[in-house]
């Protein structure tokens, strides 16, 4: 079993996470990467694993998301090509987490409230 990648699309940030949370849960999945566009109105989840376990994730979450996914997708055994993709869209992720450590804290404090 090689490599493989789920990708969901959904619109608004809570659907968005809810839809990470079921992935997660069903499968040995874990997040690859995510983007937000539209000012969050519309997020892409990547999530990777083995094929099965992206393939039941991604299934599982088109099932039980509170909102219908826009578009989803599994690819196995990706591309070097699609692979650096991904790998460039989790640099920037873990970038902004780097250079805005205080807006990371911020939003973990506004949650416990």
């Amino acid at each position: 079993m090689g490599k493989s990648y789920g990708f969901i699309e959904i619109t608004g940030v809570v659907a968005a996470i809810n839809a990470l949370d079921i992935m997660c849960k069903t499968a040995d999945v874990e997040l690859a990467s995510w983007e937000r566009k539209l000012g969050g109105r519309l997020v892409t989840l990547i999530v990777q694993g083995d094929v099965s376990a992206v393939t039941a994730a991604v299934n599982a979450a088109v099932e039980q998301a509170i909102k219908k996914p826009a578009s989803y997708a599994v690819i196995a055994n990706p591309h070097e090509e699609i692979v650096k993709l991904v790998e460039l869209s989790a640099s920037r992720w873990k970038k902004r987490q780097q250079e805005n450590p205080e807006e990371a804290l911020e939003s973990k404090n506004s949650s416990k409230k």
